[in-house]
């Protein structure tokens, strides 16, 4: 392919400029010429699931794709805040406090609809041209403002202290590391996300996106 669309999903442990390389070499390599691809949205290292890769002359499309909602399933672990609200952070225990099922679903309802959200500071977001995660790194105080975003759908799957997971539709920009965050603070526990799964960006599904190593992509 030279010019469209591809539909990934991203392992864990990679960066998603990372995942954009390795599949530029290869389509490079396939047609012995340099074809640029780009991604239409970042998730954090840790995260797996559905990426919209642009191809080509696509690439100039790459703002359609950008804004559009997407569904996530996450896996919360109480007790406990991360500096970064992932498990790449440092980690502070905050309260050995266990919240019963109707106390997380309480906490889970105040969390939908259009809510106010402060993203992390270890974010892909531009502070003054600046990535905030690099600003971050190099211990410069971040101020990233709230902003408003929609949660359409947040619902409970499973819940067995101190880890909860949830299923959630939201709209474009929304940060389910700061929704964890938010959440743990609600309950008085802390909570940080431990497990990130994006599975579907508005009509499109995980079930027809490929993996790596249909690329031959071994690393």
């Amino acid at each position: 392919m030279t010019d469209g669309i591809i539909l990934i999903d991203k392992p864990s442990d990679m960066t998603s400029f990372g995942v954009v390389a390795r599949v530029r070499r290869v389509l490079t390599r396939q047609a012995n010429k340099k074809v640029k691809v780009g991604h239409t949205g970042t998730l954090d290292p840790f995260a797996t699931g559905l990426m919209i890769l642009v191809v080509g002359k696509e690439c100039k499309n790459a703002g359609m794709y950008t804004k559009l909602d997407k569904v996530y399933e996450a896996t919360f672990t109480l007790g406990q805040e991360s500096s970064t609200g992932d498990p790449e952070g440092e980690l502070t225990a905050i309260s050995d406090a266990v919240p019963t099922r109707a106390d997380v679903e309480t906490a889970l309802a105040q969390f939908t609809g259009e809510i106010r959200q402060r993203p992390p500071i270890f974010s892909a977001l531009k502070i003054d041209g600046v990535r905030a995660y690099k600003l971050a790194r190099d211990g410069k105080e971040v101020e990233i403002p709230e902003r408003s975003v929609t949660v359409y759908s947040l619902e409970l799957l499973e819940y067995s202290y101190p880890e909860v997971k949830i299923r959630t539709h939201v709209s474009s920009g929304t940060y389910i590391r700061s929704l964890a965050v938010d959440i743990g603070k609600a309950l008085g526990t802390g909570a940080y996300c431990t497990q990130l799964r994006r599975t579907s960006i508005a009509d499109w599904r995980l079930d027809g996106a490929k993996v790596l190593t249909d690329f031959g992509i071994l690393d």
